[in-house]
Order: structure tokens, then C-alpha cells, then sequence
């Protein structure tokens, strides 16, 4: 192509781009980073016959989505549906299969009659049930309850669920003891009245109804319905499966002298929500003691094995297990560990030692309670999947890391750069099923607006120069990178098919991996050593040496011998392997937002 036949192509460029070409998916982060190989498709040659790669055909890139996005490959479900090995992003909290029938759903009443005694009191109760308050979204949830309560009653001809001959039955105290413990979860009953199991029939319907709302209650709030994703952030997939009021009454119901236990049984129950839980009950009880609220005083350096006043005040501050005697004024690795933490998330040099820097930092950081950011992330909790995966691939964006699971342990943490807080990086979970050797980046329509276009208005060989390649596919003008050790996702590049068009990959720019915080994408995730990454989601057949024998020319692709579900986590606060409380820096001000939400800050 000689200079002119690149002029005449870089001026229909520059004019398609003023003219709007723009992303058809408004919502997807800037830097899609997709992979679209449009040009001949022969470029991809297979592998050996004996291998458990191979090249994808022809037919997998006939359509690209819209913005740019992955070419899902024509085995593939669409986006959001369930594929084999993928874990469901939105399972019950209670299966009906697990439960009596009576649980699933109320008796149908056969034919209408007389209602007389306690299902006489219980419908004009009801009928008399003055209207929930609230504003916005709490008020048409507790409309919602009301109207699904009273379905439920009126579907078992209004026969009580809690009184019997005139008293509360059994399960009631259990039940009791379990709703006043919500704040151990982070919920709140405030403004449902309780239940008052005495009087006459009429006082006993009223009880009756009440203590039904305060469990529909407990259980909507355990499973989520206080707060919608999208509310936070559009670009949060994740979703909780808020139970439905006759599912909880009837599981609480059928538990008997375990309703209590069911009930609970409606918040998350993945150990890393229950470790926040009881991080979050240990905190609470150390608040009671006034140390907890003292500040800490200004002094010298503080170093591993020595002795201090000021240590029981840095205990409390981070919620650290409580010392018995002398050994309370030890500064040790607990407390140094907690210090380290502290200073990584906030941008200074994680030594452990606690310095007057540290100190002056720690006075003037402008934090909410611990308490609120526990119950915060615990909140978030309830938008996982409940299942997780005993061998899964989780992303922490505020951590910065991506950790292979295999069988419950961790078998590889590596360092991730995320995206900016301009360009965040989706919250979702999916499951990776294929890598890519040699990838294409074909640029997402954002960045050749924002980022590209000011240079090709001054150079029209812009493109070219910099070794893009620019063509019409299906009426639309693309521009991509070609393999090599220049590509913006460098060698490699991990696939899970999925809205946002984001994925894993190698990339260039090795040195933001020095960064503390390393939030410099526009969306995707960049992988610290991608080939250890590799060898370890491919398994044994797959060692380092045998992938990078692939780099060079075509694109190669290797599929997972087993899907591993991946999630894309945001969490600031969570428990370590060791026990410690870690707190993270709120990079893209979600967990803000979960508290104003929850009402916890103004």
C-alpha cells in the first residue's frame, strides 16, 4: 500500500468516527478489548489431533456483538444463560426440593366456608392491616410483603401459622431469639412491630400477623432485597434471589422447633460471609469497652515484639482479637500484619511498623466505622452466587488479585491490574472456557473516538504507522492490532464469554505491576505472569513450555479440560487465611453507596 492508498484510507477512518461511531452497548466499560479475528478466517491452524485444542471455526466469527464484544464461539449459550459446569448466579436460598411440601406453597382452599374463631380474627386482622410506610423502593417491597402475606393466609383459609389453643406454639421462642440477632447479620427489624402472643383472639390475630412480617422480613433482607445492584452501579451483574414471603413462611413453618435456624438460613452461607459475621459480633462486643472509642495517642515507631500502651487502642481500632494480660501491650504479628494492611490500602509503604506517618494517616482517614464496612461487604454477599465452586477463579477488584482455587485451597494468588474508577472493571460471575495464544485486539469504537482520533486528525498515517489495521467488516469500519509482543493484551488472553465484553490477559505494560494500587484500565483485567496463570487453569498437560511454544503468527486456542467458574469480586473488607480483619481501599466508592443505602451514613 503505497502513502496515498493510506491517505485514502485514513480519511473515510476519521470521518466515521466524527459521524458517531459509537458503542451500541452504552453501559460496557470503554475498553472492551475484544477479540474479533474478522479478517480471513484461515488464519487460525489447528493442532495436533491429539492435543485438546484446536482452532475455532470459521462460523464462530460470523457475528461480532454489538460494541465490539467477544465472538462467542457457536457451542456457546447466549449471555446469562446457564451452561454446562457454570455456577448459577442466582440460586435459592432454600431449594423447594429440600423442603416438606407443606413448605413449597400453602395448601388451595377447595371451596369457600364460614370462617369462625381464630381464622375469623386473622382475615379481619388483615383487612385492618394499616398500609407500610417508607418512600421509594422500601415502600413498594413492604407492599409487596403485605399483599403476598395476606395471598398466603387466605390460601390456607386464614388458620394460623403460630398460635395454637389459644397460646403461641413451640417454635415461636426459637423463632424470637433468631429476630432479635438480626443485627448479627447486619439487618434491621426497626419499625416492624413485635409480636405480642396474649389477650384474646383478636389481640392473638394481630400477634399472629405481626410475627409473620417481622420473619418475611428477616428472610427478604437475609437474601437480599434491601438494596438493587444496578442502584449502586450498572455495570454490578450481580443479583440477588430475593425469597418470595410464602417460601419463607412456609420453610420457618415446616422447621418447627428449627425455625429459627431456617430462618438464619436465608442469609449467605459462604465462609467468607461468615467470617465477616463474626468479625463483625466480635467488634461490636470489643465497642463496649471504651477503649475502642479512645484515639490513639501520638508516640514512636512501633516495631514487632515491643511494648506499648498504645497497642490495646490499635487492637480495637482494627478489630483485632482481644489479648489476655500483659501480652495485650505486645506489638505482634497480628497487629503489625492489621498496620501493614492498612498502610498498603492506603498508598504507603506496607513495612508493618507503625510510624508516626501511619499514625497521622490513621487520625485523619475520613472511614466510616469498621463495623458499617463489614456490614457493607456482607450486604454484597448477597448478590454471589450462593454455590461458589470448591474450584473456581476469583478476581478481588480492591485487592488487586486474582486467586486459583482448586478443592477449597488456594493454589495460585497473582497480582491484577483492574480498571480505573472512570472505567470500572463489571462485578459478575461466569466461567472460563478457553484461552487464546497470539490474540487480535480489535479497539473498542470508545477508544478510537477518545483516545486515537485526536492523533489521526494530526497524522493521517497514524494507524498505519503504528501497525493497526483498519477494514469494513459487515458495514462496519474496524480497526485491531495484529499479534505481537506489542498487542495491548500482550500473549495471552483468558476467555469467558460474557455482556461486558471483559476478560484476562497478559499486556505489555509490565511496570504497573510495581503499583500498590493498580487501577489503570479501561475495563479488563491484566494478569501478572499470565503463563504461570495458564499452566495452573489448564492443568498438568499444559506446562509453561508448552503454551509459550504456541507464540508467534495465528491465533491458537486451548480449552479448559474443566470450566472453572470465575467471579469478579468487589470486596474492601474481608478475612484473611490467618484470621486478620483486611480492610482495602474503596477505589470505585461502592461500598459508600451500600452504606448511604442501608442508611448506615448519611
Amino acid at each position: 500500500m503505497d502513502r496515498d492508498d493510506q491517505f485514502r484510507l485514513a480519511l473515510p477512518i476519521a470521518l466515521a468516527i466524527c459521524l458517531g461511531f459509537a458503542p451500541a452497548h452504552a453501559q460496557a466499560p470503554a475498553h472492551s478489548e475484544p477479540h474479533a479475528n474478522m479478517a480471513a478466517t484461515a488464519a487460525k491452524a489447528p493442532l495436533p489431533a491429539d492435543d485438546v485444542t484446536g482452532a475455532i471455526p470459521a462460523a464462530r466469527d460470523a457475528t461480532l456483538p454489538d460494541g465490539g464484544g467477544e465472538s462467542l464461539p457457536a457451542q456457546e449459550a447466549a449471555p446469562g444463560a446457564a451452561s454446562p459446569g457454570e455456577t448459577s448466579l442466582t440460586p435459592p436460598p432454600v431449594p423447594k426440593s429440600a423442603l416438606p411440601a407443606a413448605a413449597a406453597a400453602a395448601p388451595p382452599s377447595t371451596a369457600p366456608k364460614p370462617l369462625t374463631g381464630s381464622a375469623l380474627a386473622i382475615k379481619n386482622a388483615l383487612d385492618s392491616w394499616p398500609p407500610p410506610q417508607g418512600k421509594g423502593r422500601q415502600a413498594a417491597e413492604l407492599w409487596l410483603e403485605h399483599k403476598d402475606i395476606a395471598a398466603y393466609y387466605a390460601a390456607r383459609d386464614y388458620a394460623p401459622l403460630w398460635v395454637k389453643d389459644g397460646k403461641p406454639i413451640a417454635a415461636v421462642a426459637g423463632i424470637k431469639a433468631r429476630l432479635a440477632l438480626a443485627g448479627d447479620d447486619g439487618l434491621s427489624l426497626a419499625g416492624i412491630p413485635q409480636a405480642d402472643f396474649s389477650g384474646d383472639t383478636d389481640h392473638l390475630a394481630t400477634a399472629e400477623i405481626a410475627f409473620s412480617e417481622e420473619i418475611v422480613a428477616y428472610g427478604r433482607q437475609a437474601s437480599g432485597v434491601r438494596i438493587d445492584p444496578q442502584d449502586i452501579n450498572p455495570l454490578i451483574g450481580a443479583k440477588p434471589d430475593v425469597a418470595p414471603p410464602g417460601l419463607i413462611l412456609g420453610a420457618v413453618a415446616a422447621a418447627d422447633l428449627d425455625g429459627g435456624q431456617m430462618l438464619q438460613s436465608f442469609n449467605p452461607q459462604q465462609k467468607p460471609y461468615l467470617a465477616l459475621r463474626a468479625k463483625l459480633i466480635a467488634l461490636r462486643q470489643q465497642n463496649r469497652n471504651s477503649v475502642a472509642e479512645r484515639s490513639i495517642p501520638p508516640g514512636p515507631s512501633l516495631k514487632l515484639g515491643m511494648t506499648d500502651p498504645r497497642v490495646p487502642l490499635i487492637r480495637a481500632r482494627f478489630g483485632l482479637d482481644v489479648v489476655q494480660g500483659d501480652a495485650d501491650l505486645i506489638y505482634d504479628t497480628q497487629v503489625a500484619t492489621a498496620v501493614a494492611d492498612f498502610q498498603r490500602a492506603n498508598g504507603l509503604r506496607p513495612s508493618g511498623i507503625f510510624t508516626p506517618r501511619t499514625q497521622a494517616s490513621l487520625a485523619a482517614e475520613q472511614k466510616p466505622d469498621v463495623a458499617n464496612e463489614i456490614i457493607a461487604n456482607m450486604e454484597a454477599w448477597r448478590w454471589m452466587p450462593h454455590n461458589l465452586g470448591q474450584s473456581r477463579i476469583d478476581v478481588n477488584i480492591p485487592d488487586f488479585e486474582v486467586r486459583v482455587i482448586r478443592d477449597g485451597t488456594v493454589v495460585l494468588a497473582n497480582k491484577v491490574v483492574v480498571g480505573k474508577p472512570s472505567t470500572p472493571t463489571p462485578i459478575f460471575s461466569n466461567t472460563m472456557k478457553f484461552l487464546i495464544v497470539n490474540p487480535y485486539w480489535n479497539v473498542p469504537p470508545s477508544i478510537l473516538r477518545k483516545e486515537m482520533l485526536p492523533h489521526l486528525a494530526r497524522d493521517p498515517y497514524y494507524l498505519q504507522r503504528m501497525g493497526f489495521e483498519a477494514f469494513y467488516f459487515h458495514g462496519r469500519l474496524m480497526v485491531r492490532q495484529p499479534p505481537g509482543e506489542k498487542n495491548a493484551l500482550g500473549r495471552i488472553k483468558f476467555m469467558f464469554p460474557n455482556q461486558y465484553s471483559v476478560y484476562l490477559h497478559d499486556t505489555p505494560q509490565r511496570r504497573l505491576f510495581a503499583e500498590t494500587k493498580r487501577a489503570f484500565s479501561h475495563g479488563c483485567v491484566r494478569v501478572d505472569q499470565p503463563f504461570d496463570f495458564a499452566e495452573t487453569v489448564l492443568g498438568p498437560k499444559w506446562p509453561q513450555e508448552r503454551i509459550k511454544q504456541l507464540i508467534g503468527g495465528r491465533e491458537r486456542y486451548v480449552f479448559l479440560p474443566t470450566p472453572l467458574p470465575i467471579h469478579i469480586e468487589y470486596f474492601t473488607a474481608y478475612v484473611d487465611d490467618d484470621g486478620h480483619l483486611v480492610l482495602r481501599d474503596d477505589i470505585y466508592g461502592y461500598e459508600h453507596r451500600i452504606e448511604q443505602a442501608l442508611g448506615l451514613v448519611g
